[in-house]
């Protein structure tokens, strides 16, 4: 694997042809997180209560001990997988969904983001080639169905770039509170983590929202993400919720609650920096 020359990434705001392949990007990069937060919730105390009650009472009608453990845990998985906000492939939000997602490429698409490292080594990044888009009917309906209002929910979608190959994407959701930002999907290609592109990514757009006016950023992180934990902590985040002294954190952190599925277990974990 050829290691990726930072000084050459191009983050950019995404544009609708990069629209299919940021889908697929998500789905691989968090390809098993929603069997690992079904299990997180299948192995709590009160849904292991849950089930076993419902497992007592079918117990007398199937006449199977076998079968009155599995069909509840099944019945339980196949809701989880239904119910839970999977439709971009990232749990721990529920938008944007595809829709907003193909809405998010409008706006000012030459917006890019500062990249330190190409100022300090002053060579200057290969940006891709602009293809000529082909539209269908389809497209064409969906873009029609676009409102003003949903491209304001949609917020933004970043891309890194280099040799006209994007290596991964960051969403930015929409401005809800002021001065308050929300980081709530990252995502890098397999070949090209632990390079220093996600640090670079985040503290490009970090920087960007601060000479916007932003005060504070928050991430979520699916809850059983070891890995984004660690990252964010590094870059200087701190958790919700980990102070004990219950004035410790100001009632603009408290506004700030992790998204939550079945029986109100967190889907993510959250944590917020001060910019």
């Amino acid at each position: 694997m050829v290691k990726l020359e930072l000084d050459q990434v191009v983050m950019r705001r995404m544009k609708e042809d990069d629209i299919e392949m940021i889908k697929a990007l998500i789905k691989e990069g968090c390809e098993g997180t929603e069997n690992r937060l079904i299990l997180h919730i299948l192995t709590r105390p009160l849904c292991l209560f849950v089930l076993a009650v419902f497992s007592s009472a079918l117990r007398c009608l199937v006449h199977s001990f076998v079968l009155a453990l599995a069909i509840p845990v099944f019945l339980l998985i196949i809701y989880l997988k239904i119910t839970m906000p999977r439709s971009t492939g990232v749990l721990g939000s529920s938008r944007p969904s595809w829709d907003y997602v193909g809405s998010s490429f409008r706006g000012t698409h030459d917006e890019m983001l500062q990249n330190p490292y190409a100022r300090i080594s002053g060579k200057k990044a290969i940006m891709r080639k602009p293809r000529r888009r082909t539209v269908s009917k389809d497209s064409e309906a969906s873009a029609e169905s676009i409102t003003p209002e949903r491209e304001q929910a949609a917020g933004l979608v970043w891309v890194a770039e280099c040799e006209g190959e994007i290596l991964g994407c960051l969403f930015r959701e929409s401005e809800k509170r002021p001065g308050i930002r929300r980081f709530c999907r990252l995502v890098t290609g397999s070949w090209y983590r632990r390079e220093g592109l996600a640090r670079l990514f985040v503290q490009s757009l970090e920087q960007k929202e601060r000479e916007a006016g932003a005060l504070r950023v928050y991430a979520h992180v699916p809850y059983p993400s070891k890995v984004g934990e660690v990252f964010f902590r590094k870059l200087g985040y701190q958790q919700l919720g980990e102070q004990t002294d219950e004035n410790a954190e100001d009632e603009e952190a408290q506004r700030e609650a992790p998204e939550r599925g079945f029986l109100g277990y967190p889907l993510t974990k959250v944590f917020y920096k001060d910019l």
